[in-house]
Formats: C-alpha cells, structure tokens, sequence
C-alpha cells in the first residue's frame, strides 16, 4: 500500500467514525489564498495531485478529482496507483462534483467539508444544490487528527515594503479604505486575503513559496485598525511603526473570538467570495454589506511610483532571460540541458539583480510534448533532456521588491515546421490583437478575451486557459479582480480599470508534440476623452524578442509587421546599457526589422 492509499484509508476511518458519507477536499486555506504554505496543502496529501486547481471527492469505497484541461495530463501521471479516478471538467470553473453528489443521493446523504477553507458563497452554492437532493453539508475538519508529521505554520518574520517602491503610506492606504466603507454606510471591514493585508500594512513576507505574503487578518474600523498575527513574526522596529501608527495588534489565532464580540453597532463590509464560511458563520447575524474587497480594487490600479518601478523589473528582468537563452544555446552546440536546468539558470541569472526576492511561480520549462501540459512544471527525476531540435516554451517570473514579472516565450532550437510557423504566427496575431485595442471604460475582460483567440478559432484552433490575469505588484503573480477570459466568472466580468496590470498570454497546444504560449504582462491606461467618454488602451510593458524563426510573415499584416517592429526597438534601446558585445550582437539579431 502505497502512502495516498494509506492516507485515503485513514480519512475513510475518520469518516466512518463521524457518519460521513464523502469528505470533499478543495486547495484553499482560511484566507482562501490559490497558493498556500505546505500547513494546507490537504489536497495533495490526500491525492498526490499537486496542480492550483481540482477538487477530490472521498466516498467510503472511491474517489474522485475533478480538474480542468490545464491539468489533464498532470493529473493522469499524479494519480496513477492512488486508487483515485481523474474527472475531466467540460469547462473550466464549473462544479461537476457537486452534480455527482446529487446523482448518487441515495448512498451520500451526509457530506462532510471543512468550512474554514471554504468561501462562504461555495458553501451556499453546495448548501442549496444539494438540499434539494435531501442531502445534509456538514463543517467537520476530519484531516487534523490523521495527518501525521503535518508541516506546521510557517514563523519567517515579515518585512517593510519600503514607500520609494510603494508609492503610498499606511494611513494614505487606510483613509482610502475608510472612504469606501463611508460610502458604503459601514464602520468596518473584515480583511481575510494575504496579498490585500500586505498592501494595506506595506508589509511583506515568505510564508507562501513565490508569494511575498505572510500569515495574518486584519480588521478595519473608522478610527481603528487590528492585526491578527503571530508576534514572534513580528521584528521590534516593524512593530514600534504599527504601534505608531495606532495598529493594535493581537495573536492570529484570536480572530474567531473577536469576531464573537463585535459590538452592536456593528455593520461590517464583506466579500462573501473572499471570507471563509466558518468566520462567516461568526458575524452572520451582525449588519452585513456585501460587496467586492475595497483593498482588491484599490491594490490593482497601479500608482505611479509602482508603475516606474515595475517598468524597471520588465527590463531587468529581460535581460536576466537574454543570458539564459544565449547560455543555453551556447550548450546546446555541445550537449543536452535538462529542463530543470534551464529552469535554475533563469534563477541564477534573476537573483544577479540587486532587489531580487525570488521566482513568481516555479518556472515552466517544457520541452517539445511537455511544452503541451499547459501548468507543466519540471522535476529533476523525470523531466526531459533539451536537445539542439524542436520547440521550448518557457514561462517564467520574478519577484522583485520593485515589481512582480510574468513573461512566456517559444524559442525554436532548429528550424521549425511550416505548421509550428503558422500556429505560433496565429497566436502572436492574437497577441497583438488584444495588445493594440483600445476600449471605453468599463468594458469587462469577457468582451476581450475573443480578440486573443479570433485569428485562431478561423483556423479553427483554441487553447484551453484564459487570456489574462491580474499581476500584483511585489505580491501575487495571480492578482483578482479582473482578468481576460471567456468565461462569466468574476474575473471575466470585472471592468478593466486604468492601472491595472493584466497579462496577455494566447497559446496553442498539440497534445504529445508540442506547445506554443507568447505572454506579455499589458498595463491598461487613459487613451482618449471623446464625446462617448474616456476610453483606454493597453500598454505592453513586458520585454523580451519573439523568436522570428517562428514568425510566417506572409500571414501577417503591414500594421502587425509594424507592432512587432517597435517592439523590437523598445527592447533593443532598453536591453542595450546592459551587455557585454557579444550579447549585443545576439540581441541586435533577435531584434532585426523584418
């Protein structure tokens, strides 16, 4: 018996000591963050799998992962010998698993889930579903007395996000969120999500690998501001600063308690997506207004000062690829590179910047087929041997406490297909595309997303991920609200607002061969005031070359010619203050007019 097979049949003597007929696991914690310390991490210990999303289903005699296409072949290789069965979502973000519940009512009458890593507004969701079915959901934690040897939480002390990279002070910060809650009628504000505590407080930290955010709540009133952390996280002169900035601060365990003694006056402003059932359950009696997280939207329009600095990041950051892309070369003439090893390189290189923090997320480097397995991630026991042929894609960033950097490229390392031309000249078309569109002011990342794809789906081509995410700013690579995807979620139906950072990033995938992603991180800004009203434009401030020995210039068009032209310039000028003759004689040929 292997050791999922071993943990799956604990739970199952845990369920059957608490009557529960399926444990459903999703990949959250009590701040419902997508990346987490290894403390949380239950969906992989219970399953093996270890992608951002998916959700395993427990029953007494089977199991079951629901994941969307990005992680399919991930999880086929994850799951195997676990005695768990892969569900392949038809859409990504829809709760098929819930539908399986319902269908097998007869032998799951009790449902057990933990509502401390759960939304309020998922709970409701499965609540109402499965009620209908006479089905019970009940909030157990039935993995705290199994888990042996259970990772425990991280203590890395936090750290000042210095204002010449913030841009705004804490009590500039707090007056604005104070504003919101006035305008909203509340006196106060439950803040439950890492990356929007960090904002507030100006405050970073390394609990959560490639996140620079730390283990906390906060707590908002019109006159007063509590947080909920571990002292000993907390360095003497970080806390004299909170304390002269009238911040109380208690121990995190405390929330629950605090929360219970809420005066009753009370009225609280929260997001139902962003607070966990389980607090929810605490003030569900007090005076709620719901509504989006004030700090959510104010951390995703950009101010100046952040906007210079990460401009600075996109260009050091490129030029830390340039050396890893002309390294591997160098060793392809002679040898073959594991992609692990390229994937360090890109390391190395990065950390030679003064102010490097880390990597953004653990880079994808895939060679050839894995270059199709679109979160793929390489591991030093299975990954593949690069040779002088084929495709690579590789997508990689930065944490920079002057800017977060996200960036793809697809380098062809012998002479391409005329199909790997055309694919990769569709993609970049879209590319320029959304890159190039200016639009009114609240026009929602939904009615964007087609411009990516349109150039493809003529060829009748797709990929299967969104367009864009949100990026944070020395924070979260994956920063809400808004986004550019097909989808009628919350990302896809949140307007593009000015100063907001957002990535570009069409693909194309054939599944056993290999993969094609361009990804620019764009920043959206005032374009024109007309009689229709203000309207914006995107600005690419990612910058690295695209491989021309990929480009069919025969499919492309005078003014796309043009765009990849002054691009070529913009990366050409900005890249040059950095190398050494060599370097600028390889970057002048990337960069040549075509």
């Amino acid at each position: 018996m292997n050791t999922i097979e071993q943990n799956l049949l604990a739970l199952r003597g845990e369920m059957q000591l608490n009557n529960i007929d399926v444990f459903i696991v999703g990949c959250s914690d009590p701040h419902l963050s997508e990346y987490m310390p290894d403390h949380w991490k239950i969906r992989a210990w219970i399953s093996g799998f270890t992608g951002s999303a998916g959700t395993v289903v427990v029953g007494l005699d089977d199991a079951f992962l629901w994941t969307d296409v990005r992680y399919f072949l991930q999880a086929e290789r994850e799951l195997d010998n676990t005695g768990i069965t892969l569900m392949k979502l038809k859409s990504q973000g829809i709760s098929e698993y819930i539908d399986y519940i319902c269908t097998h009512s007869t032998k799951f009458k009790n449902i057990g889930i933990d509502f401390s890593l759960n939304s309020h507004s998922d709970i409701v969701a499965l609540k109402d579903q499965l009620s209908k079915s006479g089905q019970n959901v009940l909030n157990i934690d039935l993995i705290s007395n199994i888990w042996k040897n259970r990772p425990p939480l991280p203590t890395a002390p936090v750290f000042t996000h210095e204002l010449k990279y913030a841009g705004r002070s804490f009590p500039e910060k707090v007056q604005s969120v104070r504003n919101v809650l006035e305008n909203n009628k509340a006196n106060s504000y439950l803040v439950t999500a890492l990356d929007d505590i960090a904002w507030l407080f100006n405050l970073r930290g390394s609990d959560v690998e490639c996140n620079p955010v730390f283990l906390a709540f906060a707590y908002v009133t019109l006159s007063q501001v509590y947080l909920f952390i571990d002292e000993n996280k907390i360095p003497h002169e970080i806390n004299q600063a909170l304390c002269g900035d009238g911040i109380t601060c208690m121990p995190y365990t405390d929330l629950p308690a605090f929360l219970s003694h809420l005066p009753i006056d009370t009225c609280l402003l929260i997001d139902v997506a962003r607070i966990n059932a389980y607090l929810y359950s605490i003030v569900q009696n007090k005076k709620l207004v719901q509504d989006t997280s004030p700090i959510t939207i104010l951390k995703s329009q950009k101010n100046e000062t952040e906007i210079a600095n990460l401009k600075n990041a996109m260009i050091l950051d490129g030029v830390a690829i340039l050396k890893t892309q002309i390294w591997l070369e160098n060793k392809l003439k002679s040898e073959t590179v594991k992609e692990t090893d390229v994937a360090k390189n890109l390391i190395n290189n990065r950390s030679l910047n003064k102010g490097y923090f880390g990597e953004s997320f653990n880079a994808i480097v895939g060679y050839q087929a894995n270059g199709a397995i679109i979160h793929y991630r390489p591991e030093e026991e299975s990954c593949a041997d690069i040779k002088n042929e084929g495709i690579l894609l590789v997508d990689s960033g930065g944490q920079y406490h002057f800017g977060t950097t996200d960036i793809t490229r697809t380098w062809a390392l012998s002479m391409p297909t005329a199909e790997q031309k055309t694919n990769y000249t569709l993609v970049l078309k879209g590319h320029i595309q959304l890159a190039t569109i200016e639009f009114p002011v609240g026009t929602k990342g939904v009615q964007l997303d087609i411009l990516a794809r349109m150039h493809l789906w003529k060829a009748g081509l797709n990929y299967g991920h969104g367009t864009g995410h949100g990026v944070g700013f020395f924070l979260n690579v994956h920063e809400p609200p808004q986004g550019i995807v097909s989808g009628l979620n919350e990302r896809g139906v949140t307007p593009i607002m000015e100063g907001s950072l957002t990535s570009n990033e069409p693909g194309f995938y054939l599944d056993g061969h290999y993969g094609i992603r361009i990804e620019n991180l764009i920043l959206a800004v005032k374009s024109q005031e007309t009689t229709f009203g203000t309207f914006l434009r995107f600005e690419t401030v990612s910058l690295y070359p695209f491989d021309q020995n990929l480009i069919d210039l025969s499919i492309l068009t005078s003014n796309e010619i043009a765009w990849i032209n002054q691009y070529h310039d913009r990366v050409y000028t900005a890249f040059l203050p950095y190398l050494d003759g060599g370097e600028k004689d390889w970057l002048q040929r990337q960069c040549a007019k075509i």
